[in-house]
């Protein structure tokens, strides 16, 4: 009797031990990928940040020899003010608040677009070394900013599948939105001459 007592506690307690380890564990495994979320939203935020840090020296570039086109140039300058006052929280990423962002965002991509347009009314700019150089790492940080955003996304997909798998849907994780395409992303630019 005592022998089949201290062997029935010895498998609660270990039962018990188990059960706290395992918990303890699917907890800290949704707090790392949670914070890969976070760092790889931050990785999408410092790639428009990056953008937005060269649009001044690509305005300043384009305004020395297109002067009259002010208008293009504040537009450049307006969509970057309005896209940098737009900051989201990683921990507070909705929906709503990251589709204010991707169209705060979109707002400068076809900022620069009709920025870059102008180059092909000046030979001159065209041709000048830091126009080219601007627009090559605009270029590149275009890119980045895709791939930052695809990362966020398979990362985003990999958590959210995660908390929603039990046992791990116990511990109230919330889900994480991804990006998606522009509105109108599905038609294939129109190139008029």
């Amino acid at each position: 009797m005592k022998r089949t007592l201290i062997i029935t506690l010895c498998v609660v307690v270990a039962v018990i031990v188990g059960a706290i380890w395992f918990i303890i564990s699917a907890r800290n495994t949704l707090i790392a990928m949670e914070e890969n979320v976070n760092g790889s939203w931050a990785n999408v935020e410092t790639q428009y940040q990056r953008r937005s840090d060269l649009i001044p020296n690509l305005v300043n570039t384009v305004k020395g020899y297109a002067s009259h086109e002010s208008e293009t140039l504040e537009n450049v300058i307006a969509a970057r003010s309005r896209a940098t006052q737009i900051t989201v929280n990683p921990d507070d990423l909705t929906p709503a608040k990251l589709e204010a962002y991707q169209k705060a965002q979109g707002e400068v991509g076809a900022a620069l677009g009709r920025l870059l347009a102008i180059s092909e009314s000046y030979p001159d700019l065209k041709a000048n070394q830091n126009f080219m150089e601007l627009q090559a790492q605009l270029e590149g940080t275009e890119n980045r900013i895709n791939e930052a955003r695809r990362l966020f996304n398979n990362t985003a997909k990999t958590y959210n599948t995660k908390i929603r798998q039990f046992p791990y849907s116990m511990f109230g994780f919330e889900r994480r939105p991804y990006f998606e395409a522009a509105a109108g992303a599905e038609q294939a630019p129109q190139v008029q001459f």
